[in-house]
Protein backbone atom coordinates (compact mmCIF):
# COMPACT_ATOMS: atom_id res chain seq x y z
CA UNK A 1 0.00 0.00 0.00
CA UNK A 2 1.65 3.31 -0.72
CA UNK A 3 2.01 5.98 0.61
CA UNK A 4 2.45 9.52 0.02
CA UNK A 5 2.59 12.48 3.07
CA UNK A 6 2.44 16.04 2.30
CA UNK A 7 2.96 18.89 5.11
CA UNK A 8 0.44 21.28 3.06
CA UNK A 9 -1.99 21.01 0.15
CA UNK A 10 -5.11 22.47 -1.20
CA UNK A 11 -7.10 19.12 -1.54
CA UNK A 12 -5.75 15.31 -1.62
CA UNK A 13 -8.67 14.20 -3.67
CA UNK A 14 -7.38 17.27 -6.27
CA UNK A 15 -4.16 15.86 -6.21
CA UNK A 16 -4.60 12.48 -6.27
CA UNK A 17 -6.91 12.80 -9.43
CA UNK A 18 -4.50 14.57 -10.97
CA UNK A 19 -1.55 11.81 -10.23
CA UNK A 20 -4.10 9.19 -11.49
CA UNK A 21 -4.69 11.04 -14.62
CA UNK A 22 -0.92 11.23 -15.09
CA UNK A 23 0.55 7.94 -13.79
CA UNK A 24 -0.66 4.24 -13.39
CA UNK A 25 -1.18 4.16 -9.37
CA UNK A 26 -1.38 0.85 -7.10
CA UNK A 27 -4.18 0.18 -6.06
CA UNK A 28 -4.99 1.66 -2.70
CA UNK A 29 -2.07 4.33 -2.84
CA UNK A 30 -3.28 7.01 -0.44
CA UNK A 31 -2.24 10.76 0.29
CA UNK A 32 -2.53 12.15 3.37
CA UNK A 33 -1.52 15.67 4.61
CA UNK A 34 -1.37 17.53 7.99
CA UNK A 35 -3.19 20.57 6.62
CA UNK A 36 -6.28 20.52 4.24
CA UNK A 37 -6.80 24.01 3.33
CA UNK A 38 -9.43 23.51 0.87
CA UNK A 39 -10.69 20.61 1.70
CA UNK A 40 -14.13 19.57 -0.20
CA UNK A 41 -17.22 17.76 0.59
CA UNK A 42 -20.45 16.54 -1.19
CA UNK A 43 -22.13 19.06 -4.14
CA UNK A 44 -19.05 21.47 -3.32
CA UNK A 45 -19.29 21.90 0.34
CA UNK A 46 -16.22 22.19 2.57
CA UNK A 47 -14.59 20.33 5.31
CA UNK A 48 -12.80 22.26 7.63
CA UNK A 49 -9.86 20.74 10.04
CA UNK A 50 -7.57 22.29 12.63
CA UNK A 51 -3.73 21.54 11.81
CA UNK A 52 -2.62 17.71 12.89
CA UNK A 53 -5.08 17.09 14.84
CA UNK A 54 -7.34 15.17 12.38
CA UNK A 55 -7.19 12.78 9.33
CA UNK A 56 -7.60 14.46 5.87
CA UNK A 57 -6.80 11.46 2.86
CA UNK A 58 -7.39 10.34 -0.18
CA UNK A 59 -7.27 6.72 -1.46
CA UNK A 60 -7.33 5.45 -4.98
CA UNK A 61 -9.41 2.29 -5.63
CA UNK A 62 -9.71 0.28 -8.55
CA UNK A 63 -12.03 -2.52 -9.34
CA UNK A 64 -12.40 -5.87 -10.71
CA UNK A 65 -15.94 -5.34 -12.21
CA UNK A 66 -18.05 -2.54 -11.09
CA UNK A 67 -21.25 -1.55 -13.24
CA UNK A 68 -22.44 2.18 -12.54
CA UNK A 69 -25.78 1.10 -12.16
CA UNK A 70 -23.99 -0.67 -8.38
CA UNK A 71 -22.84 2.55 -7.46
CA UNK A 72 -24.97 2.87 -4.00
CA UNK A 73 -23.31 -0.34 -2.92
CA UNK A 74 -19.92 1.34 -3.33
CA UNK A 75 -21.31 3.70 -0.99
CA UNK A 76 -22.30 1.45 1.35
CA UNK A 77 -18.71 -0.07 1.69
CA UNK A 78 -16.67 3.31 1.87
CA UNK A 79 -19.26 4.54 4.63
CA UNK A 80 -19.28 1.20 6.60
CA UNK A 81 -15.83 0.59 6.35
CA UNK A 82 -15.28 4.49 8.13
CA UNK A 83 -17.51 3.04 11.22
CA UNK A 84 -16.02 -0.05 11.27
CA UNK A 85 -12.54 1.64 12.20
CA UNK A 86 -15.00 3.79 15.12
CA UNK A 87 -16.50 1.08 16.25
CA UNK A 88 -13.35 -0.96 16.94
CA UNK A 89 -12.32 2.21 19.07
CA UNK A 90 -15.37 1.45 21.01
CA UNK A 91 -17.04 4.27 19.83
CA UNK A 92 -20.80 3.85 20.42
CA UNK A 93 -24.35 5.39 19.12
CA UNK A 94 -22.86 5.54 15.69
CA UNK A 95 -25.20 6.44 12.49
CA UNK A 96 -24.76 6.53 8.89
CA UNK A 97 -26.65 10.08 7.97
CA UNK A 98 -27.39 9.44 3.85
CA UNK A 99 -25.24 9.66 1.62
CA UNK A 100 -22.26 9.17 3.57
CA UNK A 101 -21.73 11.42 6.76
CA UNK A 102 -20.96 9.37 9.66
CA UNK A 103 -22.22 10.85 13.15
CA UNK A 104 -22.17 9.60 17.09
CA UNK A 105 -25.54 10.48 17.94
CA UNK A 106 -26.19 13.66 16.28
CA UNK A 107 -22.87 14.99 15.94
CA UNK A 108 -21.01 14.33 12.68
CA UNK A 109 -17.19 13.14 13.34
CA UNK A 110 -16.35 12.07 9.52
CA UNK A 111 -17.16 13.26 5.78
CA UNK A 112 -16.65 11.23 2.78
CA UNK A 113 -16.47 12.12 -0.87
CA UNK A 114 -16.31 9.31 -3.78
CA UNK A 115 -15.06 10.64 -7.10
CA UNK A 116 -15.40 7.37 -9.95
CA UNK A 117 -13.67 7.31 -13.18
CA UNK A 118 -16.03 5.96 -15.56
CA UNK A 119 -15.69 4.10 -18.53
CA UNK A 120 -18.35 1.97 -20.58
CA UNK A 121 -20.64 1.88 -17.87
CA UNK A 122 -18.38 0.53 -15.77
CA UNK A 123 -16.58 2.22 -12.49
CA UNK A 124 -13.27 1.34 -13.57
CA UNK A 125 -11.49 3.83 -10.11
CA UNK A 126 -12.23 6.23 -7.59
CA UNK A 127 -10.82 8.38 -5.69
CA UNK A 128 -11.80 8.35 -1.98
CA UNK A 129 -11.49 11.24 0.30
CA UNK A 130 -12.18 10.71 3.88
CA UNK A 131 -12.08 13.27 6.47
CA UNK A 132 -12.40 12.30 10.65
CA UNK A 133 -11.81 14.17 12.98
CA UNK A 134 -9.55 12.86 15.57
CA UNK A 135 -7.94 14.83 18.66
CA UNK A 136 -9.49 18.19 17.19
CA UNK A 137 -11.48 19.67 20.61
CA UNK A 138 -13.24 22.95 19.86
CA UNK A 139 -15.31 23.40 16.08
CA UNK A 140 -16.08 26.87 14.66
CA UNK A 141 -20.17 27.86 15.63
CA UNK A 142 -20.74 26.59 11.88
CA UNK A 143 -19.68 23.20 12.76
CA UNK A 144 -21.13 23.24 16.21
CA UNK A 145 -22.63 20.00 16.17
CA UNK A 146 -19.25 18.19 15.13
CA UNK A 147 -17.46 15.26 17.16
CA UNK A 148 -14.16 13.66 17.26
CA UNK A 149 -12.84 10.53 18.51
CA UNK A 150 -11.13 12.73 21.16
CA UNK A 151 -14.39 14.20 22.41
CA UNK A 152 -16.58 11.13 22.22
CA UNK A 153 -13.28 9.16 24.40
CA UNK A 154 -11.66 11.62 26.36
CA UNK A 155 -7.91 10.54 25.10
CA UNK A 156 -6.08 11.36 22.50
CA UNK A 157 -5.40 9.10 19.28
CA UNK A 158 -2.13 8.24 17.47
CA UNK A 159 -3.04 9.69 14.22
CA UNK A 160 -1.33 6.87 12.45
CA UNK A 161 -2.69 3.89 14.01
CA UNK A 162 -5.95 4.98 13.17
CA UNK A 163 -5.76 5.96 9.49
CA UNK A 164 -3.96 2.25 9.11
CA UNK A 165 -7.31 0.93 10.92
CA UNK A 166 -9.51 2.78 8.37
CA UNK A 167 -6.84 1.29 5.61
CA UNK A 168 -7.54 -1.97 6.57
CA UNK A 169 -11.36 -1.60 6.78
CA UNK A 170 -11.50 -0.31 3.29
CA UNK A 171 -9.46 -3.29 1.73
CA UNK A 172 -11.91 -5.00 3.43
CA UNK A 173 -14.89 -3.67 2.36
CA UNK A 174 -13.80 -3.31 -1.41
CA UNK A 175 -13.28 -7.17 -1.08
CA UNK A 176 -16.90 -6.92 -0.69
CA UNK A 177 -17.59 -4.68 -3.01
CA UNK A 178 -16.02 -7.24 -5.67
CA UNK A 179 -17.16 -10.48 -4.18
CA UNK A 180 -21.01 -8.89 -5.00
CA UNK A 181 -21.59 -9.22 -1.80
CA UNK A 182 -24.10 -6.57 -2.42
CA UNK A 183 -27.09 -7.61 -0.04
CA UNK A 184 -24.87 -7.97 2.83
CA UNK A 185 -23.62 -3.95 2.24
CA UNK A 186 -27.06 -2.88 1.67
CA UNK A 187 -28.26 -4.41 5.25
CA UNK A 188 -25.49 -3.32 7.18
CA UNK A 189 -25.76 0.17 5.78
CA UNK A 190 -29.57 0.61 6.60
CA UNK A 191 -29.21 -1.13 9.95
CA UNK A 192 -26.97 2.23 10.79
CA UNK A 193 -29.10 4.62 8.58
CA UNK A 194 -29.90 7.82 10.69
CA UNK A 195 -33.37 8.67 11.27
CA UNK A 196 -34.62 5.45 9.52
CA UNK A 197 -38.12 4.40 10.21
CA UNK A 198 -38.75 7.84 12.71
CA UNK A 199 -40.87 10.73 12.30
CA UNK A 200 -38.80 12.99 11.08
CA UNK A 201 -38.96 16.72 9.74
CA UNK A 202 -37.32 17.57 6.65
CA UNK A 203 -36.83 20.19 4.36
CA UNK A 204 -37.07 20.29 0.58
CA UNK A 205 -34.80 21.71 -2.20
CA UNK A 206 -37.49 25.02 -1.80
CA UNK A 207 -37.40 25.80 2.35
CA UNK A 208 -40.50 23.78 2.58
CA UNK A 209 -41.11 21.56 5.51
CA UNK A 210 -42.86 18.56 5.64
CA UNK A 211 -42.84 15.50 7.92
CA UNK A 212 -41.90 11.87 7.07
CA UNK A 213 -39.91 8.50 7.33
CA UNK A 214 -36.56 7.58 5.58
CA UNK A 215 -37.63 4.06 4.23
CA UNK A 216 -34.09 3.01 2.77
CA UNK A 217 -32.11 4.25 -0.48
CA UNK A 218 -33.50 3.31 -3.78
CA UNK A 219 -31.55 1.84 -6.86
CA UNK A 220 -30.24 5.23 -7.98
CA UNK A 221 -28.68 6.13 -4.82
CA UNK A 222 -31.57 8.51 -3.56
CA UNK A 223 -33.02 8.58 -0.20
CA UNK A 224 -36.96 7.27 0.43
CA UNK A 225 -38.71 8.69 2.37
CA UNK A 226 -42.15 7.88 3.18
CA UNK A 227 -44.78 10.60 3.22
CA UNK A 228 -47.67 11.52 5.45
CA UNK A 229 -49.76 10.65 2.42
CA UNK A 230 -48.27 7.21 2.57
CA UNK A 231 -46.59 7.73 -0.36
CA UNK A 232 -42.81 7.08 -0.98
CA UNK A 233 -40.98 9.61 -2.77
CA UNK A 234 -37.04 10.08 -3.88
CA UNK A 235 -34.57 12.55 -3.31
CA UNK A 236 -31.04 13.46 -4.78
CA UNK A 237 -28.41 15.00 -2.84
CA UNK A 238 -29.24 18.75 -1.65
CA UNK A 239 -32.86 18.15 -2.39
CA UNK A 240 -34.01 17.51 0.66
CA UNK A 241 -32.09 18.29 4.45
CA UNK A 242 -33.22 17.57 8.25
CA UNK A 243 -34.93 20.97 9.15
Amino acid sequence: MKRIKLDAIDSTNSFLKELARNSALENFTTVTTNHQKKGRGQQASSWVSEKGKNLTFSTFVSFLSLELKRQRYLNFAISLAVLETLNNFNVSNLRIKWPNDILVGDHKIAGILIENSIYNSQIQSSIIGIGLNVNQETFASFHRKATSLKICMQKEFDLELVLQSILESLVRAIALLNEGSFDLLEQQYLHYLYKKNVPTTFKNSKNILFMGMIQGVSSEGKLQILLENSTVKEFGIKEVSFA
